[in-house]
């Protein structure tokens, strides 16, 4: 590899790349891959570990785990298959969590490696330590000891990330009190927990805690869990929790918690607009709270003094819908902007910003129809509007749901819970048009969405997409029957 030139400023010495990218997360590192593919001298800056938060304490890990959630479920209804369990006389199978962790950290280190391989096979200098955003381009790299790295680029993208947000009463502890970074190291199950945040996060952990066999109860102050889903789907996941003992709570507010003795906590929570009995305070006794409240970007741990760069009350970096920032040449993209923060939206700005740069006029991301993937039992996947939201844009909309207890591939499975539901736009002559939205509820949705995602951002028609084959017997299908039926003729359904 070519050394990159040193150059001078002010009496220092520099380095000189065209793109510096702080961060070394999923945004960050496919800035960093995707620049040095189009033939840029390209170096990342990380602080901690090349992957970020995805892939060491977010979706990675927290996918792993819920997989052997999935396993546990597949192998307790084993015997409706007509397959035995052995040494399981009670048809109960064992739960060893410090085996499933050290299978996630296999996967987890696998991928790193794999992060670190590309960018040595692409050349990118990769700089560990802190990196701080100063005037004219520069970046300082702390390192921890000794001088810091001094290096400058034509162009500089932030990619500094986000942790989770906590709330006043529940200061982490990582024993009583954790939020998903140390939830997704547990060795050992807890018999009772609360879960605070019925968000996608949330309901991750409410379904995974519950699979493996903890008492859960989860508190949401919002009226419905999974707000954002369309209002369908959301009632179908609660249905489903219902069914599974997750004891659920919308409209209500925690007021803190109280170690009681025996690693066990009281947390004390009420009713929003007091309709509970008594005081208006329910007290629960659990074993451990899982603060799951969302994420706060990291917007001012770039330093960014003697910039234009503007971070705002919440955090984040305010940046155009081309992600540049104030100033000139600086971008800034993932968890740390105001867009969904999901990793493959992070890859995408990642490569947006670097087509940008390069001067190719990229089309700048639309959030409203990027996909959605929540891996709870039932998975939930969906793209574009919601019925609510799609009326509330002033569309005249149509609408049609189908669900998976008649497909044959979800009978077969034994996961008969859940439905599609395409939302489009009424014509003029009263036909549903355009596809609008496209909601998923139900078994491996997570996998079926990618053709319902294409119909929404290419702005396809009912008719367009029922013109097409649906293979049989598959749970895709069931998106296919469900298009069919908004052509007014249906096969199934």
């Amino acid at each position: 590899m070519t050394r990159p030139p040193v150059v001078s400023l002010g009496g220092s010495s520099l380095v000189q790349h065209d793109l510096v990218v702080i961060g070394g997360g999923p945004a960050g590192y496919a800035a960093a891959l995707y620049g040095a593919a189009a033939g840029l001298d390209v170096a990342i800056v990380e602080e901690h570990l090349l992957g970020g938060t995805c892939l060491h304490v977010g979706c990675i890990p927290a996918k792993e785990l819920l997989e052997t959630a999935s396993v546990l479920r597949t192998v307790r209804s084993a015997a409706t298959f007509g397959v035995g369990v052995p040494g399981a006389d009670d048809g109960a199978p064992a739960l060893d969590l410090v085996v499933s962790q050290g299978r996630k950290q296999n996967v987890i280190d696998g991928l790193a490696r794999g992060v670190a391989s590309l960018l040595k096979g692409r050349d990118v200098t990769v700089y560990d330590g802190t990196g701080r955003l100063g005037a004219a381009h520069v970046v300082s790299i702390d390192h921890g000891e000794g001088d810091p790295t001094l290096v400058v680029a034509d162009h500089v993208v932030l990619a500094t990330g986000s942790m989770p947000r906590t709330i006043p009463g529940f200061e982490v502890d990582g024993t009583l009190v954790v939020t998903s970074d140390e939830l997704l190291s547990i060795d050992r199950v807890p018999e009772r927990v609360a879960v605070i945040g019925g968000g996608a996060i949330g309901c991750e952990f409410a379904s995974m805690l519950a699979d493996y066999g903890s008492a859960v109860t989860l508190l949401e102050a919002e009226p419905e869990i999974l707000v954002g889903c369309d209002a369908d789907v959301a009632a179908s996941v609660r249905r489903s929790f219902r069914r599974r003992n997750i004891d659920v709570h919308v409209g209500v507010a925690v007021h803190g918690h109280q170690p009681a003795g025996d690693g066990t906590t009281v947390v004390g929570f009420g009713a929003i607009d007091g309709d509970l009995v008594g005081d208006g305070t329910t007290e629960l006794l659990v074993d451990l709270v899982v603060v799951s409240v969302g994420r706060r970007p990291r917007g001012d741990s770039a330093g960014l003094v003697g910039t234009r760069v503007v971070v705002d009350d919440h955090g984040f970096v305010q940046v155009d819908e081309r992600l540049r920032t104030g100033e000139p040449g600086v971008y800034a993209v993932g968890d740390v902007v105001a867009t969904p923060q999901l990793a493959h939206v992070g890859f995408a700005e990642g490569m947006f910003v670097v087509g940008d740069l390069l001067g190719e006029s990229p089309r700048p991301l639309d959030p409203a129809t990027v996909p959605w993937c929540i891996y709870s039992h039932p998975e939930v996947a969906f793209a574009g509007l919601t019925e609510g939201a799609a009326i509330a844009a002033g569309h005249d909309v149509v609408v049609s749901s189908h669900r998976f207890a008649s497909n044959g591939r979800a009978m077969i499975l034994g996961e008969t819970e859940g439905l599609v539901k395409v939302v489009a736009e009424k014509d003029a002559d009263g036909r549903a048009g355009r596809i609008l939205g496209v909601h998923m509820v139900g078994p491996w949705v997570t996998e079926q969405l990618g053709q319902g995602y294409l119909a929404v951002n290419w702005e396809a028609t009912v008719d367009d997409v029922a013109a097409f084959i649906q293979p049989h017997p598959t749970l895709s299908e069931l998106f296919g029957e469900t298009v069919l039926s908004l052509t007014g003729r249906a096969l199934h359904g």
